[in-house]
This record gives structure tokens, sequence and C-alpha cells, in this order.
């Protein structure tokens, strides 16, 4: 009869200590996976962190005719270590022979490794410096972003097409014609968006050409139809060959593939003297904001130059007040800020601002109180992509990876 109560005791015994056991591997299981996504979060939010301060930095740096200037994060390595311990004691009270209280314990450790690297070189410098191409402000428009926050941004000048003349305003608070020009063109695009008229696609080319069959091999002719639409005329024994080709990118207030084929051609060979940089409009009559019938070319900027003119704007070069043009229709609530960004700068830290940075003991931060928030904050997620469209990859060391030691 002892005997069996011993061999009771011991299974018991046996079994609670099986229990610890499976609880322990549960809660590492736990634990790794937890740790994980935590790590995750926290070194994307740190990176992100990083380079949207410095983006602001070399804003001020550009206000202060300083060199601009990014680091980056090239290499993130995260290992954690789980020690962890499981037993059994006897309770305090009671039953301490037979009855037993399972102990955890347990410590993490984490051990970073970040690779940081400059950008810099050759490539990046000339990306820099490069102006961007039309197809990156129409890819931002297909992303809804206000085609008047993206032209302020990233065109420097409007270049209004009046029969064989045509005319230059600048996107510079110090040239006031031309700005305020600028402006009222930019305003007129983005009320004619707030519509859902406004159409930024590239001319569809329709070219078509007439050979005799007799020029044409037979073990060409599969690879032919690749390429080209085929048709064969039995009257004079001819093909037609038709092939569809993108032309430039043109902002218009109508559908351009309504067009007929000779405007299109007319208006491709008007743009074949265009750079890569140009991105042109034609606003017509006849449809949504075709009271201020106008057509011509913004040309747009480089990342570098952006950093200069948002720099500009923290000293005399302020953006103002430019109301639309009276041919302009309504504008979505109004939205109209003097300034493409707004700062604020001042001697402590902003208590409302998202960020901050500090340079000759002063405070910058971009403006998110007051009724013009929300655009001030797309207008540096804006900046935030663009910067993004305009580095290169990073010099990595090894695979990046987060690894989780038990």
């Amino acid at each position: 009869m002892k005997h069996k109560r011993w061999q009771s005791s011991y299974q018991w015994l046996f079994l609670r200590r099986l229990l610890c056991f499976f609880v322990l591997i549960t809660l590492i299981g736990c634990i790794s996976p937890l740790a994980l996504n935590r790590a995750v979060t926290a070194y994307d939010e740190a990176v992100t962190d990083s380079i949207s301060q410095q983006l602001l930095v070399n804003i001020v740096r550009a206000h202060y005719r300083q060199p601009v200037h990014f680091t980056g994060v090239s290499n993130i390595a995260a290992t954690f270590t789980f020690v962890a311990n499981a037993g059994a004691m006897p309770a305090a009270g009671g039953l301490a022979g037979a009855t037993l209280m399972p102990i955890f314990g347990g410590s993490l450790a984490e051990s970073p490794t970040i690779s940081i690297v400059p950008i810099e070189g050759e490539e990046f410098t000339q990306r820099l410096l490069t102006p961007f191409p039309q197809n990156k402000l129409t890819l931002l428009l297909r992303q809804h972003f206000d085609v008047d926050m993206l032209l302020r941004m990233m065109a420097q000048e409007v270049r209004i097409m009046q029969s064989e003349q045509h005319s230059v305003h600048r996107n510079n608070p110090s040239d006031k014609a031309g700005y305020e020009m600028f402006r009222r063109v930019a305003l007129h695009l983005s009320a004619i968006q707030d519509h859902n008229q406004l159409y930024a696609e590239p001319l569809l080319l329709k070219h078509a050409w007439k050979i005799p069959s007799s020029s044409i091999a037979p073990d060409s002719f599969q690879s032919l139809q690749k390429e080209f639409i085929v048709h064969y005329d039995s009257g004079d024994d001819t093909f037609t060959l038709r092939k569809h080709t993108s032309g430039p990118i043109l902002i218009t207030n109508y559908d351009p593939d309504m067009l007929p084929e000779e405007e299109r051609e007319a208006l491709n060979e008007r743009a074949r003297d265009w750079d890569v940089s140009d991105i042109a409009f034609d606003i017509r009559a006849g449809h949504y904001g075709g009271e201020w019938p106008m057509n011509g070319m913004f040309r747009l900027r480089s990342f570098h130059s952006i950093l200069g003119s948002l720099g500009k704007a923290l000293g005399n070069e302020k953006g103002y007040q430019v109301g639309k043009d009276t041919r302009t229709p309504p504008i979505l609530n109004n939205e109209n800020p003097d300034q493409t960004m707004e700062f604020v700068v001042s001697n402590v830290p902003p208590a409302d601002a998202d960020f901050s940075i500090r340079w000759n003991n002063r405070y910058y931060a971009i403006n998110t109180i007051g009724s013009h928030a929300r655009w001030n904050r797309d207008a540096f997620q804006l900046l935030f992509l663009l910067f993004q469209m305009t580095v290169t990859d990073l010099p990595r060391i090894g695979v990046p990876s987060i690894t989780i030691a038990k």
C-alpha cells in the first residue's frame, strides 16, 4: 500500500513536470512571432523616421546654401536569444509533499546589427540633378495626388503657346507676374481634376504602310504579324501594315483617343523637339474648363531643385496667396494654400509637430495644425515618394534578415 502511494506521487510529479515543459514550449513559440513582429515594425518605423528627418534637414541645408547629403540603412540583422527555464517545487502550505507548484523563468536578449552607408556617387548625383521625366508625374497623378500640388512641387515653369509664340512663366515667387500666372494655370487644371475631367494619357498614334506582297518573304511573314496588324488587299496584291505606338503624354480636358488622326500627328510632330521632362497640356473649348482654352507645356525640375525651392520658402521667397482666374471653375473645398509646404520655425521643439529637427539652436517642422494640415502632410508624403524615385539601390552586406535564435 505504501509502495502504491509512492508510485502515484511519482507519476503525479512526472505529469506536473511534463505539463510545465509543454507550457514552456508554448510560451517560447508565442514569444518568437511577437518579437519578430515587434522588431519588424520598430525597425521600419525607425528607418522611415530617419529618411523623413533627413529630408527636412536637407531642406534647411538648402536654405542655408549648404551641401545636401543623404545616408541610408542598407542592412538590418536583429538576433534574438531566448533563455528559459522551468521547474516545480513543493507548495508553501497544505500537503507540501503531494502538491507541486510550477516555476517559470526566462530572459530575452536583442543584438541588432545595422549597416549605414552614405548615399553618394556619380549615379545618384546624376539622378539628383536630372529633371523628373513626364511619366513620373503621370504615375503620381494616377495615385490621386492633386495636380496643383504636383505642379507646384515638380514644375519649374509653364510655357503657354499662342499662335507661333510662347510665353514663359516661372514657378518662383520672386518673379511676381510669372509666378501668379503659373499658379493660375495649375489651379485651372486642379479645378478640372476635381470634376474628374482631367486626362493625362499618352497620345495613341496609328501608323500604316502599304507594301507589295512580293517584297515579303514567306518565312518572315509570321514574325511580321507579331509586330504589325497585317491586311492583304487582293485588288492590288499588297499588304497593309498597321501599328499603334504611344506618343508623348498629354494633359487634356477631353479624351485624347477621340482626336482625329491628323490632329494626333500634328500634336506628336509639335512634341518631337520637347524634352522627356516636358509635359504638354491642351485645354479646349467645348469641354469642362474650356472657358479658358490654353495649350503649352510644363517643364519639370530635379529633386535637388525641389529641395532648393522648398529651402527658399524658409527665407524671403515664400509662396503667397494667388486667386484663381475668373474663367476657372470652382475648386473643391476652395483648397488653395499660399505655400507648397508650410514650415514651423521656433526656438523650442514644436509641441504639435509630427517630428522636428534641430539646426543651429532652432527647431524646424512641417506645419500639421490649422486648415492646411492635410495638404502639408500630403506634400511631405509626395516629397518622400519623389526621393524614393531618385535614390539608387544601396550596397548591401550579405542578405538583409531578422534572425530568431532560440
